[in-house]
């Protein structure tokens, strides 16, 4: 599960820098200057990149035995600015974190 958690993480990084630099830049360019450069170039790659967040999200909620809620949250994550850092770091705790040991009694 290591690899997976890995490929989930790069990919949740690149995802949500992209997605900063879109919203942050991008959509102020496009609709207050009207320059829809950066929203034409990263609009299409964050899309394909948001693809492949959701398919790296997947195999990791599969192989970690996720329930479907817990899954659709993660992928949700991507789409909102920061929030994937956020559900990143979150994810990574919760899946490196070893399954309590039932207490004998």
């Amino acid at each position: 599960m290591g690899a997976a958690l890995t490929r989930y993480r790069v990919v949740a990084n690149i995802v949500g820098a992209v997605l900063i630099v879109l919203v942050v830049v991008g959509m102020p360019l496009k609709y207050i200057w009207h320059n829809p450069v950066i929203v034409e170039t990263i609009g299409p790659a964050h899309g394909f990149l948001y693809m492949v967040f959701l398919l790296t999200a997947f195999d990791l909620g599969r192989r970690a035995h996720w329930p479907l809620s817990r899954m659709v949250l993660v992928m949700l994550a991507g789409t909102v600015p920061f929030v994937s850092f956020y559900a990143e770091r979150m994810v990574t705790r919760q899946v490196r974190q070893p399954d309590p040991q039932p207490v004998a009694g």
